[in-house]
């Protein structure tokens, strides 16, 4: 998830295990601590591999592993910083490893997952929710707040920031049935057309459980669409094929195989005008869908020379992006 929502979530499940104890006091170290594991993404970008970047991100530092070690240190600076207020450091040890590892249970449910059972490469994803979702930020924001209002020993206190916890995690479970209805109806449709499918799979759209990204596949193609619990219309699905045959001299290359392993399989390869090809990872969606200029959210261009393969992430324009965020509103309303 965003930043913002891991502050709140680290403060509020700081707020759960030390507020009686420090106050608001616990909110500060919530939100720190709630951060940490994101501060992989400046990381990257002191890295020349653009893919690498990409490899780390929700990897080690969203570990278990990471988050018993961390836990092991930031228990003493705790009660170090609150040496006047005596805090256990079992309490203190259980305060920073659950803000830490709620992190990683947030995120598992984006479309990114994260790699939580690391040195596993797997990342564990349940992709029900965007990675910046206010249903979930919002309701948990004003309980805390409602929360940090009352003094430390206020029964009141942790009850609204209880409150804030349940509802969001009820949340959390209420778009994964939002998952499967769209699911299920996506597969119904492809039933009715007769159209035979390997995997299917429904994400959310940027900011919204309302709208949904369907992707299904057989052995050649990828069949795209979308779906709003507003819509009145049959969904329609549109065909991509794969053109794994356009990389097939350089499928074995080492860049080519991290970016498949990174797409997890889902990607297209098109080819321009001038004979470039690009690697297409399908699971962030489209930006453009003009037949004649289709761009997908996270696209990589291929130069083949001598010395091997070359990957540049296509860059994303700003009026793409608000583009973008006016076709989700249009289509929230339903076709």
């Amino acid at each position: 998830m965003d930043s913002f929502t891991q502050i709140v979530l680290g403060a509020a499940v700081s707020n759960a295990v030390l507020g009686k104890k420090i106050g608001n006091r616990s909110l500060l170290y919530g939100a720190i601590i709630g951060t940490i594991p994101d501060l992989d993404i400046i990381a990257g970008k002191f890295l020349n591999d653009p893919l690498q970047a990409i490899e780390i991100h929700r990897g080690f530092s969203h570990s278990i592993v990471f988050f018993i070690l961390l836990s092991l240190i930031l228990a003493k600076g705790i009660q170090f910083a609150e040496k006047r207020v005596h805090i256990s450091y079992r309490m203190a040890f259980s305060a920073v490893f659950l803000i830490l590892f709620t992190h990683s249970l947030l995120d598992i449910f984006t479309t990114w997952g994260t790699q939580i059972f690391w040195p596993l490469e797997e990342k564990i994803a349940l992709k029900s929710i965007f990675v910046i979702d206010p249903l979930y930020t919002l309701p948990l924001l004003f309980f805390l707040y409602l929360s940090a209002r009352l003094p430390k020993y206020s029964r009141k206190r942790y009850r609204r920031n209880t409150a804030g916890l349940i509802l969001s995690t009820s949340y959390l479970l209420v778009t994964l049935v939002l998952q499967a209805v769209v699911s299920s109806k996506a597969a119904d449709q492809l039933k009715n057309e007769k159209t035979a499918y390997i995997k299917i799979q429904a994400k959310p759209a940027a900011f919204t459980a309302v709208l949904w990204n369907i992707i299904a596949e057989d052995d050649d193609f990828f069949y795209l669409s979308d779906y709003s619990f507003l819509d009145t219309q049959p969904i329609q699905f549109k065909k991509y094929p794969k053109n794994k045959v356009l990389i097939k001299d350089i499928e074995k290359d080492a860049s080519v195989q991290r970016l498949i392993r990174i797409s997890e399989n889902q990607y297209t390869i098109t080819q321009d005008s001038a004979g470039v090809l690009y690697f297409n990872d399908l699971r962030f969606g489209l930006l453009k869908d003009d037949p004649d200029d289709i761009q997908f959210a996270f696209s990589y261009k291929i130069i083949k020379k001598q010395t091997g393969v070359e990957i540049h992430e296509v860059a994303k324009k700003r009026r793409d992006g608000v583009q973008l965020i006016k076709k989700i509103i249009s289509r929230i309303k339903g076709n």
